[in-house]
């Protein structure tokens, strides 16, 4: 009996529904669609997937349901890459020091493994103390051109930080790639290097995005008839 007492002495929580308005203001509907717009997002969404698992759209698909200067964006984006690949194959002469020393101390540390395969230890420990030196001096000339010109830097896979603490030191492994180098080390490839597929995924989804964002309300009036209406009010005080 006393706990059923307690129990009515515990405040009730009432539940009472908000007004509409603040329903609406906290949960944005999504605009009206025409049923030519919501056709023209069907089909987007149906080539953005399609493109995602990598296969090909036919450029007359991709010409009708995209816009004219949306469709041009996709050959202007890809005549950027191809640019940006010719660029990368010729490399600034400053680089090419670094990546001389690099190649050999990679050699001298494949050939002190197959030494040591051969259980011929002592050769090994020599390519060894060869490829540290290597290294040594590999990073020492990056620190150097680095220095002279920050912009380099856009060459290298990974962030260029020497100071304490630095994941990049004298040992093999920790010494940065160009990213044009096909090394199992490199630590990812260039990241402004895109296919064509991605170019084209990236434009159908800007336009997927600029259609589901247009802020244009179709059921809205032209501001021309609101004007009318507003002069039709103010007649009826006259």
């Amino acid at each position: 009996m006393s706990e059923w007492f307690d129990s009515q002495k515990k405040p009730k929580i009432v539940f009472r529904k908000l007004p509409q308005e603040r329903i609406d203001a906290t949960h944005p509907t999504r605009r009206k669609f025409t049923d030519a717009e919501q056709k023209r997002l069907s089909k987007l969404e149906s080539i953005a997937e399609t493109l995602r698992r990598g296969k090909n759209v036919q450029n007359r698909q991709l010409q009708r349901w995209l816009t004219e200067e949306q469709y041009a964006q996709i050959e202007l984006e890809w005549d950027t890459q191809k640019d940006l690949r010719a660029e990368l194959r010729e490399k600034p002469e400053e680089l090419q020091r670094y990546e001389v020393k690099l190649k050999e101390a990679i050699m001298m540390d494949n050939r002190a493994s197959a030494y040591y395969r051969k259980g011929k230890k002592a050769a090994a420990y020599k390519c060894d103390t060869k490829r540290e030196s290597l290294c040594e001096d590999a990073l020492e000339i990056l620190q150097e051109i680095v220095f002279e010109d920050a912009s380099l830097q856009i060459w290298f896979d990974r962030a260029l930080d020497f100071g304490h603490g630095s994941l990049i030191d004298s040992s093999l492994g920790n010494l940065p790639r160009l990213v044009t180098s096909r090394s199992i080390d490199k630590q990812g490839d260039d990241s402004r290097i895109v296919k064509k597929i991605d170019v084209k995924i990236s434009v159908v989804e800007r336009a997927i995005d600029a259609l589901k964002n247009d802020d244009t309300d179709v059921d809205s009036e032209s501001e021309e008839a609101k004007r009318k209406k507003l002069n039709e009010f103010l007649k009826l005080d006259d």
